[in-house]
């Protein structure tokens, strides 16, 4: 018999794959080649869930069932509830360049974004080696779908098939490594992993070999160095609307996953798995930032970014644990750390890509750095959204992209290890030179010759969402303190349980 805490624990999963299934059959009534109706039930089905998930966050409460395959703690459903309000943001950004270019014809957009979403959900509260693999896979496969949306499209197609391949080449690794850890260990579940593994009794290397694998998985969904090829060709041959959605909410997921794997299963392991970290996050910085540099197609060099960015994330990520010793307030910062930067780095890249999806007008995408020239003559508002996320994402005070990258390299320093200081000095070096192509595109936008003198228009929810966005990434910078407290806040309760 199923109790009402499994129910519980699975309440948003369970309106989501209900409303997924709704709004595909409400759609077959739907003429309007805007998808209105759809659109609208979609964002108030995500409205919904939002809250709910705020208040099983606010709440505090760790609870988990279904035989302890899925587990809703403060980490879980704070996580849940950004990558739903990202969610939302994407579809009303998207909307409007999704019906220029025919893509809203069958509604698929609108129900695979929440198929999706659904997968999040399911890999952020996974707590089974299976239940994850399903969430993600779940999420690729909807992913697949939606970057091949434009079916007349030689780049989408491109693109989709790349990372198809590419995925399905790191799901195996991802599922090889857990069959490894399941042989080791005889379990599924991640709790009686971290029981099996921290008893000293299973053999070093066995358990090091299944780890390489979930590591390069986990990579792979990450973006980060050598697991990046498929970022830069699906970012650019995606449909603009598609790369936001992949480049955004699916971050919370990634880092999620990481969490509940390293951190919850594989924490006796860190001194492996944080080596391993290192060199992902030094790659990453490098090659992220050296390559940006000399792109001059706007979603290729945000792909490069994301590259970068990511290697940041697992700097926070590899300093939790110092020579073998579990310091509470070391992995509260070190992990909290990481998970703010995660926040706001999705935060303000909804912003970037809501700006370039808002220049994108029917058979004009808007994908060079160039078509970017004069825009502060053409909107002031937009060109300062714009320029506050590329110096947010340059790391430039006060705004949050700042912050984020303050704690995580005072989690560095905290550790007082000489290599992990040595590895804050290089992603400072690393920072510098990517604020170069950062500041490029603010040149662009207030120093160049504009190419048109059409002003720029926008739909009154695209304006809205796009001016709060904007204005969050300088609020959190000026105050971030709040959100700093509740990510800290959610790892200490995830991690207690």
């Amino acid at each position: 018999m199923i109790d009402n805490i499994s129910w519980l624990a699975i309440y948003p999963e369970i309106i989501l794959l209900v409303m997924a299934c709704v709004i595909a059959l409400v759609d077959l009534g739907v003429h309007s080649p805007r998808r209105t109706a759809t659109y609208v039930l979609t964002l108030l089905t995500l409205a919904v869930v939002a809250v709910l998930q705020g208040f099983y966050a606010a709440g505090g409460q760790t609870f988990y069932g279904w035989g302890n395959m899925v587990v809703s703690d403060a980490m879980g459903n704070w996580l849940k509830c950004f990558a739903t309000v990202a969610l939302m943001a994407t579809l009303v950004y998207g909307r409007p360049y999704a019906a220029d270019r025919d893509m809203l014809r069958g509604g698929e957009l609108f129900t695979l974004s929440m198929l999706a979403l659904l997968g999040m959900f399911i890999m952020i509260s996974g707590n089974n080696f299976l239940v994850l693999y399903l969430g993600l896979e779940l999420l690729t496969l909807s992913s697949y779908a939606l970057v091949a949306l434009r079916r007349d499209n030689e780049a989408a197609v491109e693109a989709a098939m790349k990372y198809f391949v590419l995925g399905a080449m790191a799901s195996g690794f991802l599922l090889y490594g857990m069959s490894m850890l399941y042989g080791a260990t005889g379990s599924l579940d991640i709790g009686q992993v971290f029981k099996a593994i921290n008893s000293g009794e299973i053999r070093h290397q066995v358990l090091v070999f299944g780890l390489v694998f979930v590591v390069a998985g986990l990579a792979f969904k990450l973006g980060v160095v050598p697991f990046h090829m498929w970022i830069p060709d699906v970012y650019q041959g995606a449909p603009t609307a598609v790369t936001l959605l992949i480049g955004g909410a699916p971050k919370l997921a990634a880092f999620a996953i990481t969490i509940r794997l390293l951190v919850d299963g594989l924490l006796p392991l860190a001194i492996d798995w944080q080596q391993m970290l290192a060199v992902l996050a030094i790659g990453s910085l490098l090659v992220g930032n050296l390559a940006a540099i000399g792109q001059s197609n706007l979603k290729r060099m945000l792909a490069y970014s994301t590259i970068s960015q990511m290697g940041f994330v697992l700097l926070g990520l590899l300093s939790g644990v110092v020579n073998g010793h579990v310091d509470p307030a070391t992995v509260e910062n070190a992990y909290s750390s990481a998970m703010f930067y995660v926040v706001t780095y999705v935060l303000t890249t909804l912003a970037t890509f809501g700006v370039v999806l808002l220049l994108a007008r029917e058979g004009f995408e808007s994908e060079e750095i160039s078509d970017l020239a004069g825009l502060n003559q053409r909107s002031p508002l937009y060109a300062g959204v714009m320029a506050i996320c590329m110096f947010s994402m340059a790391g430039i005070p006060p705004l949050v992209g700042f912050y984020a990258k303050l704690s995580v390299l005072q989690s560095l320093i905290a550790s007082g290890e000489t290599a992990y200081i040595a590895l804050a000095v290089f992603a400072v070096v690393m920072s510098l030179i990517g604020a170069f192509y950062y500041l490029r595109v603010v040149k662009v936008m207030y120093f160049d010759a504009p190419i048109t003198v059409a002003s720029v228009s926008a739909p009154l929810d695209v304006r809205v969402v796009l001016s709060v966005n904007g204005a969050l990434v300088l609020l959190l910078g000026l105050m971030p303190g709040g959100l700093m407290s509740l990510c800290a806040d959610a790892i200490v309760r995830a991690l207690a349980s």
